[in-house]
């Protein structure tokens, strides 16, 4: 079955930025799923007023059962006011012939691998203690940023970063380039406990290096801070994070840390 979808978001006024931009991400990341699996067909954005978030979207199910359970599982989906149209098929659609079976959703996928698709898991917004300088070792120059408190939210966890078991152990090189080891530990709303462990590279301009070495602000759009990610946890309801396949993207603040952590699916 076919199904014309409104949406209207209402964004709460007491939303931080980061929560917003955070499921946002995810919305976009669940419609990417949705396109994959067949369901989600068309996606356009009608004229909206001011301050108005509106989409009108084509979808596929099974039966209204089904939609509803998929639109249910929307990163934005409490923030929406949803229409839902059911459709049938009219005898003069020139797009299929009457009588002719529809294509199926993976049929243009026939012979290929699925293209990788990122899912937000979290954002940690984490403060930095002063750095411990080791000066230059075997391995070039060696610091240790400890990593003193934060937050981090997502559509299906969020908690704090527990200070004493997190840290960045970092190697710069001469021109700026930094080698990061970043080891963390997470503690859920629920009380649940995560160690996440990094490995990446932050790397720019000199210019760019120098005023990150600083401890000026600088646009994360001006340098490259990505890394691997690999999570461990106890709880059985989080098993998948033991599964999954992360990366994550930094950036740096004068006095914190960003961290958007993907699922790579």
């Amino acid at each position: 079955m076919e199904f014309l979808v409104e949406f209207a978001v209402n964004v709460p006024a007491d939303a931080s930025a980061s929560e917003v931009n955070g499921r946002e991400r995810a919305e976009a990341a669940a419609a990417d799923k949705l396109v994959d699996e067949g369901h989600l067909v068309r996606l356009w954005k009608p004229p909206a007023g001011a301050g108005e978030s509106k989409a009108l979207g084509l979808y596929r199910a099974d039966d209204k059962a089904q939609l509803d359970d998929l639109l249910d599982a929307l990163p934005l989906r409490d923030w929406m006011h949803v229409t839902v149209t059911p459709l049938e098929a009219h005898p003069n659609d020139p797009a299929i012939p009457q009588g002719a079976p529809r294509p199926r959703p993976d049929a243009a996928m026939s012979g290929r691998v699925p293209e990788p698709r990122l899912t937000l898991v979290y954002r940690l917004e984490a403060t930095l203690g002063e750095p411990l300088d080791l000066g230059d070792v075997a391995q070039r120059h060696r610091r240790i940023v400890p990593q003193t408190g934060g937050r981090f939210t997502g559509p299906e966890i969020s908690g704090k970063l527990l200070p004493g078991a997190s840290a960045d152990w970092q190697i710069v090189m001469p021109d700026g380039t930094s080698f990061a080891d970043i080891r963390y530990t997470l503690q859920t709303d629920g009380g649940d406990l995560l160690y996440v462990q990094s490995r990446g590279v932050r790397h720019g301009s000199t210019e760019v290096l120098s005023r990150l070495a600083r401890g000026e602000d600088v646009d994360a759009s001006e340098y490259t801070f990505r890394t691997s990610t690999q999570i461990e946890t106890a709880a059985p309801q989080l098993d998948w994070l033991n599964k999954g396949v992360f990366i994550s993207v930094g950036g740096r603040q004068a006095t914190g840390v960003i961290y958007e952590t993907y699922l790579v699916g």
